[in-house]
C-alpha cells in the first residue's frame, strides 16, 4: 500500500513514480534514438554509452513499475502516457552530430536527475523505494560524466 500520511503524501508518490517511469521510458527511447542516429569522430565511443544508457533506463523504468505495483499504483508505460508526463527535452530527427548528442544528453540527464531527485523526496521514508531511487540516480550521473568527458576528447 502507498505510504498514505496525514499531509495526502500518497498523492506526490504516485505523481513521482509516474513521472519518474515516463521519464525512464522516454530516456530509453531518446538514447536509443541518438545510437541510431549518431554521426562524427566520436561515434563508436557514443554508439556504446548511448546503448547503455538505454538498457539502463530501460531496466531501471522496469523496476520503478514494479515497486508501483507494490505500493498499489498501477504503472502506465503506453506511449501518449510517456508524451504526456515526460521532462525530458526532444531530439530532433535525423542525423545527430556527436558534439550535438553531448550538449543534448546533458540537458536530457539532467531532466532524469532532478525528476529522480523529486521522486527521492516523495519517498524519503519509504527506505527501499529510496534505495531504488538512489541506486537509478547514481547511475545516471555515471552516464552523464561518461558522456561529458567525450566534449573533451
Amino acid at each position: 500500500m502507498m505510504n498514505t500520511a496525514v499531509d495526502g503524501s500518497e498523492h506526490l508518490q504516485s505523481s513521482a513514480l509516474d513521472g519518474a517511469l515516463a521519464d525512464l521510458l522516454n530516456l530509453a527511447l531518446l538514447a536509443n534514438h541518438a545510437r541510431w542516429n549518431i554521426i562524427g569522430p566520436r561515434f563508436l565511443t557514443m554508439r556504446r554509452v548511448l546503448e547503455e544508457v538505454a538498457d539502463f533506463a530501460r531496466s531501471s523504468a522496469d523496476s520503478v513499475a514494479e515497486r508501483a505495483i507494490m505500493l498499489g499504483h498501477a504503472p502506465d508505460g503506453r506511449a501518449p502516457s510517456i508524451a504526456q508526463r515526460s521532462s525530458l527535452p526532444i531530439i530532433e530527427p535525423g542525423g545527430l552530430r556527436d558534439v550535438v548528442a553531448i550538449a543534448a544528453f546533458d540537458a536530457i540527464l539532467d531532466a532524469v536527475v532532478d525528476r529522480v531527485h523529486a521522486a527521492m523526496e516523495a519517498f524519503e521514508t519509504d527506505l527501499v523505494t529510496l534505495h531504488l531511487f538512489t541506486g537509478i540516480l547514481g547511475m545516471i550521473e555515471k552516464y552523464a560524466w561518461m558522456l561529458r568527458a567525450q566534449s573533451n576528447a
